[in-house]
Protein backbone atom coordinates (compact mmCIF):
# COMPACT_ATOMS: atom_id res chain seq x y z
CA UNK A 1 0.00 0.00 0.00
CA UNK A 2 1.62 3.63 -1.01
CA UNK A 3 -0.11 6.97 -0.02
CA UNK A 4 -3.14 4.99 0.05
CA UNK A 5 -2.77 3.79 -3.19
CA UNK A 6 -2.19 -0.05 -3.74
CA UNK A 7 -0.55 -1.34 -6.83
CA UNK A 8 -3.53 -3.37 -7.97
CA UNK A 9 -5.84 -0.32 -7.69
CA UNK A 10 -6.87 2.75 -6.96
CA UNK A 11 -7.72 2.01 -2.99
CA UNK A 12 -7.57 5.25 -1.63
CA UNK A 13 -7.78 7.00 1.97
CA UNK A 14 -9.72 10.31 1.66
CA UNK A 15 -7.71 11.43 5.02
CA UNK A 16 -4.41 10.87 2.60
CA UNK A 17 -6.02 12.41 -0.38
CA UNK A 18 -7.13 15.78 1.47
CA UNK A 19 -3.37 16.09 3.07
CA UNK A 20 -2.04 15.59 -0.25
CA UNK A 21 -4.26 17.98 -2.01
CA UNK A 22 -3.95 20.53 0.40
CA UNK A 23 -0.23 20.34 0.42
CA UNK A 24 -0.44 20.17 -3.14
CA UNK A 25 -2.69 23.01 -3.41
CA UNK A 26 -4.77 21.02 -5.93
CA UNK A 27 -7.74 19.24 -6.02
CA UNK A 28 -8.68 15.96 -4.56
CA UNK A 29 -9.26 14.57 -7.63
CA UNK A 30 -6.20 15.77 -9.29
CA UNK A 31 -4.42 13.81 -6.85
CA UNK A 32 -6.25 10.66 -7.43
CA UNK A 33 -5.49 10.97 -11.16
CA UNK A 34 -1.66 11.32 -10.40
CA UNK A 35 -1.02 8.38 -8.27
CA UNK A 36 -3.04 6.48 -10.44
CA UNK A 37 -1.31 7.41 -14.02
CA UNK A 38 -4.03 9.03 -15.49
CA UNK A 39 -3.59 11.63 -18.44
CA UNK A 40 -4.86 14.97 -18.50
CA UNK A 41 -2.66 16.79 -15.52
CA UNK A 42 -0.33 19.64 -16.16
CA UNK A 43 3.79 18.18 -16.04
CA UNK A 44 4.00 21.17 -12.92
CA UNK A 45 1.28 20.24 -11.22
CA UNK A 46 2.19 16.67 -11.22
CA UNK A 47 5.20 17.21 -9.70
CA UNK A 48 3.81 19.34 -7.09
CA UNK A 49 1.47 16.53 -5.94
CA UNK A 50 4.77 14.03 -5.92
CA UNK A 51 6.80 16.67 -4.28
CA UNK A 52 3.81 16.14 -1.34
CA UNK A 53 4.06 12.49 -1.34
CA UNK A 54 7.92 12.78 -0.57
CA UNK A 55 6.92 15.78 1.71
CA UNK A 56 4.10 14.40 3.93
CA UNK A 57 6.40 10.94 3.98
CA UNK A 58 4.12 8.80 1.56
CA UNK A 59 5.94 6.41 -0.34
CA UNK A 60 5.64 7.00 -3.97
CA UNK A 61 3.35 3.88 -5.91
CA UNK A 62 6.54 1.89 -7.98
CA UNK A 63 4.82 3.20 -11.25
CA UNK A 64 5.81 6.73 -10.14
CA UNK A 65 8.96 6.15 -8.89
CA UNK A 66 12.06 7.39 -10.83
CA UNK A 67 14.61 4.95 -12.43
CA UNK A 68 18.05 6.11 -12.27
CA UNK A 69 19.66 6.97 -15.32
CA UNK A 70 22.97 5.79 -14.11
CA UNK A 71 25.82 6.79 -11.26
CA UNK A 72 28.00 9.90 -11.85
CA UNK A 73 30.99 10.36 -9.35
CA UNK A 74 31.55 13.79 -8.26
CA UNK A 75 34.97 14.04 -6.57
CA UNK A 76 36.34 16.73 -4.84
CA UNK A 77 38.87 17.71 -2.01
CA UNK A 78 37.25 17.86 1.25
CA UNK A 79 33.96 19.44 3.02
CA UNK A 80 35.73 21.65 5.53
CA UNK A 81 36.16 24.57 2.79
CA UNK A 82 32.35 25.38 2.67
CA UNK A 83 32.81 26.21 -1.04
CA UNK A 84 32.70 22.56 -1.85
CA UNK A 85 29.56 21.30 -0.50
CA UNK A 86 28.19 24.79 -2.25
CA UNK A 87 29.69 22.86 -5.09
CA UNK A 88 28.13 19.36 -4.72
CA UNK A 89 24.89 20.39 -3.50
CA UNK A 90 23.99 22.23 -6.89
CA UNK A 91 25.75 19.63 -9.27
CA UNK A 92 23.68 16.47 -7.25
CA UNK A 93 20.55 18.38 -7.97
CA UNK A 94 21.53 18.97 -11.50
CA UNK A 95 22.37 15.56 -11.79
CA UNK A 96 19.37 14.15 -9.62
CA UNK A 97 16.65 16.45 -12.38
CA UNK A 98 18.31 14.77 -15.18
CA UNK A 99 17.75 11.35 -13.76
CA UNK A 100 21.45 10.55 -12.77
CA UNK A 101 22.22 9.16 -8.93
CA UNK A 102 25.35 11.22 -7.59
CA UNK A 103 27.81 9.61 -5.76
CA UNK A 104 30.15 12.00 -3.55
CA UNK A 105 33.71 10.99 -3.30
CA UNK A 106 35.81 13.16 -0.71
CA UNK A 107 39.39 13.06 -0.29
CA UNK A 108 40.69 13.82 2.96
CA UNK A 109 44.30 13.43 4.98
CA UNK A 110 45.22 9.98 4.90
CA UNK A 111 42.52 8.82 3.21
CA UNK A 112 41.90 7.49 -0.11
CA UNK A 113 43.68 9.39 -2.64
CA UNK A 114 42.26 10.85 -6.05
CA UNK A 115 43.03 7.90 -8.18
CA UNK A 116 41.95 5.79 -5.56
CA UNK A 117 38.14 7.21 -5.83
CA UNK A 118 38.24 6.82 -9.38
CA UNK A 119 39.30 3.22 -9.64
CA UNK A 120 36.61 2.43 -6.84
CA UNK A 121 33.76 4.66 -9.41
CA UNK A 122 35.24 2.60 -12.53
CA UNK A 123 34.43 -0.39 -10.36
CA UNK A 124 30.97 0.47 -10.09
CA UNK A 125 30.15 1.61 -13.40
CA UNK A 126 29.80 5.02 -13.25
CA UNK A 127 28.33 6.38 -16.18
CA UNK A 128 30.69 10.10 -15.53
CA UNK A 129 32.51 11.69 -13.42
CA UNK A 130 32.78 15.36 -11.81
CA UNK A 131 36.35 16.85 -10.43
CA UNK A 132 35.98 19.88 -8.65
CA UNK A 133 39.51 21.34 -7.67
CA UNK A 134 41.37 17.77 -8.00
CA UNK A 135 44.98 17.15 -9.65
CA UNK A 136 44.19 18.64 -12.99
CA UNK A 137 44.48 22.11 -11.08
CA UNK A 138 48.45 20.73 -9.78
CA UNK A 139 50.68 21.21 -12.09
CA UNK A 140 53.00 18.87 -10.03
CA UNK A 141 50.92 16.05 -11.12
CA UNK A 142 50.60 14.06 -13.86
CA UNK A 143 48.15 14.40 -16.37
CA UNK A 144 48.01 11.34 -18.11
CA UNK A 145 45.57 9.70 -15.70
CA UNK A 146 43.18 11.33 -17.22
CA UNK A 147 43.79 10.17 -20.35
CA UNK A 148 43.72 6.65 -19.31
CA UNK A 149 40.49 7.48 -17.93
CA UNK A 150 39.40 8.13 -21.42
CA UNK A 151 40.68 5.58 -23.15
CA UNK A 152 38.53 3.33 -20.22
CA UNK A 153 35.16 5.08 -21.79
CA UNK A 154 34.17 7.34 -19.15
CA UNK A 155 33.09 11.21 -19.68
CA UNK A 156 34.34 13.39 -17.40
CA UNK A 157 34.37 17.32 -16.83
CA UNK A 158 37.10 19.33 -14.76
CA UNK A 159 36.21 22.42 -12.71
CA UNK A 160 38.46 24.97 -11.53
CA UNK A 161 42.06 24.30 -13.10
CA UNK A 162 42.63 24.43 -16.74
CA UNK A 163 45.29 21.79 -18.07
CA UNK A 164 46.17 22.07 -22.09
CA UNK A 165 47.76 18.92 -22.03
CA UNK A 166 44.48 17.46 -20.62
CA UNK A 167 41.44 17.02 -23.72
CA UNK A 168 38.25 17.89 -21.73
CA UNK A 169 35.76 20.22 -21.34
CA UNK A 170 36.90 22.77 -17.93
CA UNK A 171 34.84 25.18 -16.31
CA UNK A 172 36.41 27.62 -14.70
CA UNK A 173 36.02 30.89 -12.64
CA UNK A 174 38.04 34.05 -14.41
CA UNK A 175 40.69 33.84 -11.36
CA UNK A 176 42.66 36.73 -13.11
CA UNK A 177 40.04 39.07 -13.30
CA UNK A 178 38.98 38.24 -9.54
CA UNK A 179 42.23 39.68 -8.03
CA UNK A 180 42.11 42.64 -10.66
CA UNK A 181 38.64 42.99 -9.27
CA UNK A 182 39.53 43.20 -5.55
CA UNK A 183 42.96 45.72 -6.23
CA UNK A 184 40.45 47.91 -8.04
CA UNK A 185 38.25 48.27 -5.37
CA UNK A 186 40.72 48.65 -2.65
CA UNK A 187 42.43 51.34 -4.60
CA UNK A 188 39.03 53.44 -4.64
CA UNK A 189 38.99 53.26 -1.14
CA UNK A 190 42.81 54.83 -0.62
CA UNK A 191 44.88 52.03 -0.27
CA UNK A 192 47.97 51.97 -1.85
CA UNK A 193 49.92 49.05 -0.09
CA UNK A 194 48.20 46.12 -0.89
CA UNK A 195 48.91 42.17 -0.63
CA UNK A 196 47.83 39.27 -1.99
CA UNK A 197 47.84 35.79 0.46
CA UNK A 198 46.96 32.71 -1.66
CA UNK A 199 47.88 29.29 -1.80
CA UNK A 200 50.62 26.45 -2.84
CA UNK A 201 51.98 28.51 -6.24
CA UNK A 202 51.56 25.08 -8.45
CA UNK A 203 48.06 25.36 -8.61
CA UNK A 204 46.86 26.67 -11.92
CA UNK A 205 43.72 29.09 -10.04
CA UNK A 206 46.79 30.44 -7.60
CA UNK A 207 49.31 30.97 -10.72
CA UNK A 208 46.34 32.80 -12.23
CA UNK A 209 45.50 34.96 -9.04
CA UNK A 210 48.80 36.24 -8.59
CA UNK A 211 49.05 37.20 -12.56
CA UNK A 212 46.41 39.04 -12.00
CA UNK A 213 46.46 40.56 -8.95
CA UNK A 214 50.68 41.79 -10.37
CA UNK A 215 49.22 42.96 -13.94
CA UNK A 216 46.77 45.23 -11.71
CA UNK A 217 49.54 46.56 -9.00
CA UNK A 218 52.12 46.84 -12.00
CA UNK A 219 54.14 44.40 -10.39
CA UNK A 220 54.42 46.42 -7.15
CA UNK A 221 52.14 44.27 -4.99
CA UNK A 222 53.61 42.05 -2.20
CA UNK A 223 52.69 37.86 -3.00
CA UNK A 224 52.91 35.71 0.15
CA UNK A 225 51.84 31.85 -0.40
CA UNK A 226 50.44 29.43 2.39
CA UNK A 227 48.05 27.16 2.92
CA UNK A 228 44.32 27.28 1.78
CA UNK A 229 43.52 27.60 5.28
CA UNK A 230 42.71 29.64 8.02
CA UNK A 231 46.40 29.28 9.86
CA UNK A 232 47.60 29.86 5.95
CA UNK A 233 46.09 32.62 5.54
CA UNK A 234 47.24 33.98 9.13
CA UNK A 235 50.29 33.46 8.49
CA UNK A 236 50.28 34.92 5.17
CA UNK A 237 48.82 38.20 6.50
CA UNK A 238 51.44 38.39 9.26
CA UNK A 239 53.97 38.40 6.67
CA UNK A 240 52.30 41.31 4.94
CA UNK A 241 51.35 43.44 7.76
CA UNK A 242 55.30 43.24 8.44
CA UNK A 243 55.28 45.03 4.82
CA UNK A 244 53.08 47.51 5.51
CA UNK A 245 50.50 46.57 4.15
CA UNK A 246 47.08 48.52 4.72
CA UNK A 247 44.47 45.64 3.06
CA UNK A 248 44.77 42.00 2.32
CA UNK A 249 43.42 40.19 -0.90
CA UNK A 250 42.91 36.36 -0.30
CA UNK A 251 42.92 33.48 -1.92
CA UNK A 252 40.15 31.84 -0.31
CA UNK A 253 37.53 32.96 2.64
CA UNK A 254 39.06 30.38 4.68
CA UNK A 255 42.29 32.23 3.77
CA UNK A 256 40.40 35.50 4.63
CA UNK A 257 39.50 34.32 8.09
CA UNK A 258 43.10 33.80 8.96
CA UNK A 259 43.95 37.15 7.60
CA UNK A 260 41.30 38.60 10.14
CA UNK A 261 42.57 36.66 13.10
CA UNK A 262 46.49 37.62 12.12
CA UNK A 263 44.89 41.68 12.14
CA UNK A 264 43.32 41.00 15.35
CA UNK A 265 46.14 39.63 17.18
CA UNK A 266 48.20 42.64 16.63
CA UNK A 267 45.03 45.22 17.88
CA UNK A 268 44.66 45.92 14.33
CA UNK A 269 40.73 46.81 13.81
CA UNK A 270 39.25 45.43 10.66
CA UNK A 271 38.51 47.32 8.40
CA UNK A 272 39.44 50.46 10.00
CA UNK A 273 42.78 49.72 10.02
CA UNK A 274 43.15 46.72 7.78
CA UNK A 275 40.38 45.68 4.80
CA UNK A 276 40.62 42.05 3.72
CA UNK A 277 39.03 40.85 0.96
CA UNK A 278 38.02 36.96 0.32
CA UNK A 279 36.84 35.00 -2.71
CA UNK A 280 33.98 31.88 -2.80
CA UNK A 281 31.41 33.78 -0.96
CA UNK A 282 30.61 30.75 0.45
CA UNK A 283 27.20 31.10 2.19
CA UNK A 284 28.10 31.38 5.47
CA UNK A 285 30.72 34.38 5.30
CA UNK A 286 27.89 36.86 5.10
CA UNK A 287 27.71 36.33 8.82
CA UNK A 288 31.11 36.46 9.92
CA UNK A 289 32.55 39.30 12.09
CA UNK A 290 32.59 41.60 10.03
CA UNK A 291 30.73 40.12 7.07
CA UNK A 292 33.31 40.04 4.20
CA UNK A 293 33.63 40.94 1.45
CA UNK A 294 34.56 38.63 -0.83
CA UNK A 295 34.32 37.70 -4.75
CA UNK A 296 31.49 35.37 -5.49
CA UNK A 297 32.18 32.45 -7.46
CA UNK A 298 29.23 31.82 -10.14
CA UNK A 299 28.75 28.29 -8.31
CA UNK A 300 25.40 27.62 -9.88
CA UNK A 301 26.32 28.76 -13.60
CA UNK A 302 29.47 26.83 -13.51
CA UNK A 303 27.84 23.73 -12.09
CA UNK A 304 25.46 23.78 -14.82
CA UNK A 305 27.51 23.93 -17.55
CA UNK A 306 29.80 21.52 -15.99
CA UNK A 307 27.07 18.90 -15.84
CA UNK A 308 25.33 19.85 -18.97
CA UNK A 309 28.96 19.16 -21.20
CA UNK A 310 28.88 15.99 -19.32
CA UNK A 311 25.63 15.06 -20.44
CA UNK A 312 25.99 15.69 -23.76
CA UNK A 313 29.64 14.08 -23.63
CA UNK A 314 27.59 10.87 -22.45
CA UNK A 315 24.62 11.20 -24.94
CA UNK A 316 27.35 10.56 -27.59
CA UNK A 317 27.03 14.08 -28.81
CA UNK A 318 30.18 16.14 -29.66
CA UNK A 319 31.17 18.24 -27.02
CA UNK A 320 33.69 21.12 -27.13
CA UNK A 321 36.73 20.48 -25.40
CA UNK A 322 37.82 23.61 -24.51
CA UNK A 323 37.44 25.75 -21.39
CA UNK A 324 34.82 27.95 -20.48
CA UNK A 325 35.15 30.81 -17.81
CA UNK A 326 32.77 32.64 -15.76
CA UNK A 327 32.76 35.84 -14.13
CA UNK A 328 32.86 36.14 -10.44
CA UNK A 329 31.16 39.30 -8.72
CA UNK A 330 32.24 41.16 -6.13
CA UNK A 331 30.45 41.86 -3.32
CA UNK A 332 30.90 44.51 -0.96
CA UNK A 333 30.47 43.97 2.89
CA UNK A 334 31.65 45.08 6.16
CA UNK A 335 35.70 44.21 5.77
CA UNK A 336 36.74 46.79 3.60
CA UNK A 337 36.87 50.25 4.32
CA UNK A 338 38.82 53.19 3.62
CA UNK A 339 42.45 53.46 4.17
CA UNK A 340 43.18 54.91 7.58
CA UNK A 341 44.47 58.43 7.62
Amino acid sequence: MVAGVSEAGPEQSPARLADIAQHAEVSEATVSRVLNGKAGVAAATRQRVLAALDVLGYERPLRLRQRSAGLIGLVIPELTNPIFPAFAQVIEQFLAGHGYTPVLCTQSPGGATEDELVEQLVERGVTGIVFLSGLHADTSAEPARYTRLAGRGVPFVLINGYNERIRATFVSPDDAASTRIAVRHLRALGHERIGLAVGPGRFVPVRRKVAGFLAETEGAGPVRHSLFSVEGGQAACAALLDEGCTAVVCGSDMMALGAIRAARQRGLAVPEDVSVVGYDDSPLFAFTDPPLTTLRQPVRAMASAAVNALLEEIGGNPVQHTEFVFQPELVVRGSTAKRPA
